[in-house]
């Protein structure tokens, strides 16, 4: 099911979100990196 978003906020939050980033090879090289360079994945 495609979830329909209009704020560009949320958009953006479900472009770079997590689980998004956790399905692809890429992703998790993404998420990797943020971790070692910040300690968080996501930092506020």
């Amino acid at each position: 099911m495609k979830v329909n978003i209009r704020r560009s906020k949320s958009k953006r939050d479900k472009k770079v979100g997590f689980r998004t980033r956790s399905k692809t090879v890429g992703g998790r090289k993404i998420i990797r990196r943020k971790r070692q360079k910040s300690g968080k994945f996501r930092v506020g």
